[in-house]
């Protein structure tokens, strides 16, 4: 590796010991900001309460946003890492959680700081603006809001397109772009049963909320199963049941927390109501002493990557990384927020994914579907063992972001990407 590679590698190694929570990212942004005031970026930090945006002028021409996301999630790493985190922090709620960058983001704030400084030093490749966003709380679905709502195009300039990439278990070196419909829309529900407490020994005296949230738990699967037909696409997920505090005592209350993931609008309002009819329902069947409180906590719309603008970022990647390294990994229920960037400001949106697994894993997969069956088998986004390889992750992440910048801002005056 080059030193700057090497330089790279020590700052992910860093960001990865230190991840911070959702609009918590206060070290990160400070380390972003003085890398790109030391290369000569505009730079503006607290924009969106913990984001930090930099600008770079080089003539006339069109401005390009590339975007990064910087938070956490409250996940115990167990990589067994030399550089794991250990870290703990209060979250939103008052609790004191581990933190992990489960999801990759210390990937996406590195690459995009190694394409800021390639991008700075080879001016002679592109002409225009480059608008660089590195977002906080993209994983409670805030901070793409958050950062519009505190004038990110009014205070930085209106971009031409929205840009970016997410790690993931592929394979390192390869790139995954997908025309249209390409990270799902996301919901986020808190669920609150109300019971009757009472002593463990008594259960006729009371309404049981635990007894309650098993039986909802397993009806929700069936909305999926059930209501969503099989050409059509839905995840509901149950990802968090909280109920009571000692063995001998029925509680009061049981909280559900899901996830839901659509990419059809009538599914999406098809798959809310069933929740809603469910849990109603289900409560009342339990004799319930007051009506379930359902409460929508995240929600954002899916990613929809523009058909041209995917093509024409395509091109640029077979030209600049080498032909044979993207492909089209169909629809991700995955979701991101970066797709409210382009919706506000009513540009093409192009995110792609970016290959973190070591390479060595997929010796012999001759096609898509032969690599799909190898990453089932990998740890996700998400778990407590996730751990993109260094590289070539790194230097492919750089290239693919530069690349892209230079294919929205071409160097010869007059040209149109699109």
């Amino acid at each position: 590796m080059t030193t700057n590679a090497e330089e790279l590698a020590e700052t992910y190694r860093d960001l990865h010991a230190h991840p911070e929570l959702s609009f918590q990212e206060t070290r990160t942004s400070g380390i972003v900001a003085a890398r790109l005031r030391a290369l000569g970026y505009e730079t503006a930090t607290g924009v969106g309460r913990t984001g930090v945006v930099g600008v770079l002028r080089n003539g006339a021409g069109p401005t390009a946003l590339l975007r990064a996301d910087m938070d956490a999630l409250p996940v115990r790493e167990r990589t067994g890492l030399p550089y794991a985190s250990t870290v703990r922090a209060e979250d939103g709620e008052g609790r004191e959680v581990p933190v992990m960058h489960a999801c990759g983001h210390d990937v996406h704030v590195t690459c995009l700081l190694g394409a800021a400084e390639a991008l700075a030093a080879d001016r002679s490749s592109w002409r225009g603006t480059l608008l660089l966003v590195f977002q906080p709380a993209e994983e409670v679905g805030g901070g793409a809001r958050a950062m519009v709502d505190d004038g990110l195009y009014e205070r930085f300039g209106h971009p031409a397109v929205v840009l970016g990439q997410h790690v993931a278990p592929l394979p390192a070196g390869f790139l995954a772009l997908r025309p249209g419909p390409a990270f799902a829309a996301s919901d986020s529900l808190r669920i609150v049963l109300h019971g009757r407490g009472g002593h463990g020994s008594r259960p006729e005296t009371s309404v049981d909320p635990v007894v309650m949230a098993a039986a909802l738990v397993m009806r929700l699967q069936g909305i999926a199963s059930r209501e969503v037909a099989a050409a059509e696409t839905a995840v509901v997920t149950i990802g968090s049941v909280r109920a009571g505090d000692k063995a001998n005592i029925i509680p009061d209350q049981a909280e559900l927390l899901l996830s839901v993931r659509t990419f059809d609008e009538a599914v999406r309002t098809r798959v809310l109501d069933a929740i809603e009819r469910v849990t109603r329902a289900e409560a009342a069947a339990s004799g319930a002493p007051r009506p379930p409180d359902i409460t929508t906590t995240e929600s954002f719309p899916p990613v929809v990557n523009d058909p041209e603008g995917c093509a024409v970022t395509r091109r640029g990647f077979d030209a600049d990384l080498g032909p044979g390294l993207v492909y089209d990994p169909g629809p991700v229920t995955g979701s991101e927020d970066v797709g409210l960037l382009a919706e506000a400001a009513g540009v093409p949106c192009v995110y792609w994914l970016l290959g973190g697994a070591d390479p060595a894993g997929f010796a012999g997969a001759a096609d898509v579907e032969a690599v799909a069956e190898i990453v089932r088998a990998l740890p996700s986004n998400h778990s407590p063992l996730f751990a993109p390889v260094i590289e070539p992750t790194l230097t492919t992440g750089v290239a693919a972001l530069a690349s892209a910048a230079r294919t929205w801002l071409p160097a010869e005056p007059g040209t149109d990407p699109a």
